[in-house]
């Protein structure tokens, strides 16, 4: 770069290691660019962050793309909360697809343009995940605990619309971090995670509560529906918990943290869990499901032994001994 630019980094970049909206000038007269720029005696959270972005890169593109296969195969019985879950797996493609551009325009276009172009991905990672993960609890908590209503507003119209008010906030949101220069920008993303947190929390928390409710004297008399329901918010609470909690735990208390341990550390480590619910949510769907309809049997058959052999080995010596 042959230029002073002043960038507003985000942490859920590439260069996650620098804070929220931090106004960053580079003069390459001065010093060439390096990606620890200012936390060169921090780098640990630095490369934690790198890592689990690597991990979307490889794993987490793969299974969204097969998400979003798998609900348009069944697309003729679909789930209500399946265009939120592929709005959410396409919103997770993008925004792994956009690391290996971050690494090319950090060594090698040095593109303002280009730069641009990743700050609002950083935008919609930060929006589409809290927002549709609510909008997924919202329509379960409806279900469980408000069935009449929730037969009243099963028709996709109510859905559509839904998604594009998030659609709506996500673009907004994305498009004020990419322009910059926002006072205390920051914060609205701290509020819209702490609001995401709690609600999904006790949506959650009242869902699982109610289904628990209704189970009979055995552990297995509960609808199969309603069984369903109970592991979609289980696994929902279990992302929100993983990849929520450490932003909502450290971020409130920013200023108990000298500004280089909240720059170098707290920050990294808290949008990496972030960043990595882009490779956790689809494993998390794909692992709900009894069948994937694009593998044979014979393919799922020997992919789980690989994780259940002692289970296979007391069956067969039972077998055995009888």
């Amino acid at each position: 770069m042959n230029m002073d630019s002043t960038f507003a980094l985000n942490s859920t970049s590439v260069p996650a290691q620098l804070p929220l909206n931090t106004t960053v000038r580079f003069n390459t007269s001065l010093k060439s660019f390096s990606v620890f720029d200012g936390c060169e005696k921090y780098f640990e959270a630095i490369l934690f962050d790198l890592t689990l972005q690597s991990i979307n890169v490889i794993i987490g593109i793969p299974a969204n793309l097969l998400v979003i296969a798998i609900l348009i195969h069944n697309r003729k019985e679909p789930s209500t909360s399946d265009l939120y879950l592929g709005c959410l797996a396409f919103m997770d493609v993008y925004f792994g697809s956009m690391t290996p551009l971050s690494f090319l325009n950090l060594y090698v276009w040095h593109s303002k343009e280009v730069w641009e172009a990743i700050k609002f991905s950083f935008g919609v990672k930060d929006t589409s995940g809290p927002l549709f993960l609510s909008c997924i609890c919202l329509d379960r908590f409806i279900a469980v605990l408000f069935p009449i209503t929730f037969g009243q507003l099963k028709p996709i119209k109510y859905r559509i619309s839904l998604t594009m008010v998030v659609l709506c906030l996500t673009f907004a949101y994305s498009t004020a971090k990419m322009v910059g220069g926002l006072p205390n920008f920051e914060k609205v993303f701290t509020g819209e995670v702490l609001a995401a947190f709690a609600w999904m929390v006790v949506c959650n928390a009242s869902i699982l509560w109610v289904l628990k409710k209704s189970r009979g004297a055995g552990k297995d008399d509960i609808h199969p529906m309603k069984k369903k329901a109970f592991k979609m918010v289980l696994s929902i609470l279990c992302i929100i918990v993983f990849n929520y909690l450490p932003l909502v735990a450290l971020f409130p208390f920013e200023d108990h943290y000298t500004p280089d341990v909240f720059r170098c550390y707290v920050q990294p480590v808290g949008f990496a869990f972030l960043n990595i619910s882009s490779t956790i949510q689809p494993l998390v769907y794909l692992s709900r499901l009894d069948k994937l309809p694009f593998l044979p049997d014979s393919c799922i058959k020997k992919f789980t032994s690989c994780f259940t052999p002692e289970i296979n080995k007391n069956t067969s010596a039972q077998a055995t001994s009888s």
